[in-house]
């Protein structure tokens, strides 16, 4: 599973679901839009960086044929997680650019973590699993910023179900059940398919809270890195259940 954690612990309060006309607020939408470019274009820079890497004589540096990682490849493993607590904990001290650079460098790192992907499974399979993954995460990102329900109550309830699946998979690392794999993949799916929904109806709510403030491009930033977060996370889990292995 993909490093992750909530962006939004110490960034500014989140404003009440539906307190304006959303749907005609240019300002919004031009809000959302750049969100969701910095977020597809970290997720094409992962991708490129995966494939570029995978086929690269360095691979080797990282990884063992068998996949298994090096200690120079544990650390870049490891590093998004620092990356992402340094943005959680440390957005209201860094400047704008230092947070697009971290964000940047997430990416880059995801794909070097995620070049793996790319030799464990067919390239037809990942090829299908992504565009199913991005069909899925547009759908229900969209019904996450357009429904009139207020979904901040299921907050809780989905971050203790993704700590959840977190220690099964480590435990799992020792178990080595293919059917506990089976059932951390189902939830993982619909744990993040959840998320999805949730997040983009708080980065929409977070609009109204930030507007006009210096922190407005930052909360961009942290907006399009929880969305890459569940993104990734839930095109994984699909791989893991309808992957071809090679």
């Amino acid at each position: 599973m993909a490093n992750w954690s909530d962006p939004w612990t110490n960034g500014a309060a989140t404003a009440s679901v539906g307190t304006r006309p959303a749907a005609h607020d240019a300002g919004l939408r031009s809000y959302m839009l750049s969100v969701y470019n910095y977020m597809a274009s970290g997720v094409l820079l992962t991708g490129i960086v995966a494939l570029l890497f995978a086929s690269s004589p360095y691979m080797g540096l990282l990884f063992s044929p068998q996949g298994k990682p090096s200690g120079l490849g544990l650390i870049v493993m490891l590093a998004p997680i620092g990356l992402v607590f340094a943005l959680s904990f440390g957005i209201n001290r860094i400047s704008e650019t230092t947070a697009k650079a971290l964000f940047w460098a997430y990416a880059v790192l995801m794909g070097l973590s995620l070049s793996t992907v790319l030799l464990a499974y067919t390239g037809t399979s990942v090829a299908q699993v992504f565009f199913a993954s991005a069909a899925a995460f547009a759908g229900l990102s969209l019904w996450g910023y357009t429904t009139k329900k207020d979904l901040s109550g299921f907050g809780t309830f989905l971050i203790m179900g993704v700590v959840g699946i977190l220690v099964a998979s480590l435990l799992n690392l020792f178990f080595q059940s293919e059917k506990m794999q089976l059932v951390i993949s189902v939830l993982g799916v619909l744990l993040f398919a959840g998320l999805t929904a949730y997040d983009t109806q708080k980065i929409k709510s977070m609009y109204y809270a930030v507007q006009g403030s210096d922190f407005m491009g930052k909360s961009v930033i942290m907006g399009a890195l929880t969305l890459y977060l569940d993104f990734i996370n839930m095109f994984l889990f699909l791989l893991r259940l309808f992957g071809d292995r090679r």
